[in-house]
């Protein structure tokens, strides 16, 4: 049983996060910004918390095994996405290195994923802006992941499949890394339950130190 402090509770896959946690039988403390929205499960804990503010992080990853992140930025600030990576990193490098910092687990993005045909996913034409402006934002996060030593951070990004939605938990998927997992149709796909799935098995497998990997059907 692990120790997991979850940020991100009361999203679309986050929610689906804290259940599959929950139903694994993990210690789950949900860091919520509005603990009205958090359905869909009775963690150990509902903490009020900021993702956004190291200080609020640091206090909330202090003791635990693992943090996780599921945060979804509004529309109109995706670039919030590097700042609570940041606030993610910055937290965890202030606990003392003589104790056991957690693990730090994020929800990516796909767009920086390579096609079968070559290209990023956000090179493909006809993209509208606003979801390019949350790709890039997701790409540059992933971008500041990767400059942190794992000797400091044992940190994992999961990005999911070029389509990601709420469907059935089959508890089946394929992974990869840096390229788009795609089905015999050429279809890439996966349900926020498979996902949810995924992450907690990165959880507790922790196969995936200091780099992003991704999956599909």
């Amino acid at each position: 049983m692990a120790k997991i402090a979850l940020f991100g509770a009361t999203g679309t896959i986050g929610g689906r996060v804290l259940q599959e946690a929950l139903r694994r039988g993990h210690e789950v403390t949900a860091f919520v910004r509005d603990p009205s929205k958090l359905t869909g499960g009775d963690p150990a804990a509902v903490v009020v918390a900021d993702v956004l503010d190291p200080a609020s992080v640091a206090a909330a990853a202090a003791g635990q095994d693992v943090v996780v992140s599921a945060f979804g930025p509004g529309p109109d600030d995706p670039h919030s996405l590097v700042t609570a990576a940041k606030s993610l990193i910055g937290a965890v490098q202030s606990i003392d290195a003589q104790a056991p910092r957690p693990r730090v687990v994020t929800v990516g993005g796909a767009g920086s994923l390579r096609t079968p045909g070559g290209p990023l996913v956000w090179d493909e034409p006809g993209l509208p802006a606003p979801v390019l402006a949350l790709m890039h934002a997701h790409g540059e996060a992933l971008d500041f992941l990767r400059t942190v030593p794992v000797e400091e951070v044992r940190w994992t990004s999961l990005s999911p499949a070029a389509r990601i939605e709420p469907g059935m938990r089959t508890g089946t998927y394929r992974l990869g890394l840096d390229d788009l997992v795609v089905d015999d149709a050429g279809r890439s796909l996966i349900s926020t339950e498979d996902f949810a799935v995924a992450l907690v098995d990165e959880v507790e497998r922790e196969a995936h130190t200091g780099r992003r990997f991704t999956l599909g059907y």
